[in-house]
């Protein structure tokens, strides 16, 4: 799947906590839950695509009670993120495989860079995050439910993801559909060259144009 962007699974949430050992890390209440997956490949280009997505979201109702309205930011609302390297998953047979997420190391300083830069853009103290590699138990109370997934898009990405590329055969069988079906009636009668009436035809032509004679 290399190269592929970051991952975001966004749970819009009216509470979240995140506990590691029984004990809680963090939590917020109005606001959105950040699942992150890091890509082997992502880069600042993608870290900053998606502070900005994230941010600016507009999944949130306004004043006047209309949807879609208002984002994070608009709201003043919390974001608790957390890092998913599960998200990269790609299936071999029945079995995940991770090797196109980040490796260890590498993703907890992409990870840091990642929340500095939502802190930086945003307000620091509503940026909550639990604690990068632990073993964890998220508790969400998905506002909705509503969940948003993006991916940031990297250029060459459709070449090698496998979700690309399920994207594109998908698109291609559509065409193939649409090629097999020909053009509609109404165009092949408007391409058709005319022709003149002949008697001496198919059998079935003949026949009809022997119950046209009284």
């Amino acid at each position: 799947m290399a190269p592929v962007g970051s991952e975001f699974l966004g749970f819009f949430s009216s509470f979240v906590s995140f506990l590691v050992g029984g004990e809680q890390i963090s939590a917020i209440g109005r606001g959105i839950c950040v699942l992150l997956g890091i890509s082997l490949e992502d880069t600042q280009k993608e870290l900053e695509h998606m502070v900005r997505k994230i941010l600016n979201l507009r999944v949130f109702e306004d004043e006047s009670g209309k949807h879609w309205a208002k984002s994070v930011m608009d709201k003043q609302y919390e974001v608790l993120c957390i890092s998913q390297f599960t998200l990269q998953c790609v299936l071999k047979g029945n079995k995940p495989d991770f090797h196109l997420a980040m490796p260890t190391e590498q993703a907890e300083s992409f990870y840091n860079s990642f929340l500095e830069q939502l802190r930086k853009t945003y307000r620091p103290e509503l940026i909550k995050d639990g604690k990068f590699g632990a073993y964890m138990q998220v508790h969400i109370q998905n506002d909705g439910p509503v969940t948003v997934e993006l991916e940031s898009p990297v250029p060459g990405a459709a070449a090698s993801d496998p979700k690309q590329l399920s994207k594109l055969e998908k698109q291609q069988q559509r065409k193939e559909k649409t090629r097999a079906k020909g053009p509609s009636e109404s165009s092949k009668e408007r391409n058709a060259p005319r022709k003149e009436d002949r008697s001496a035809s198919s059998g079935a032509e003949g026949d009809v144009s022997s119950e046209r004679e009284p």
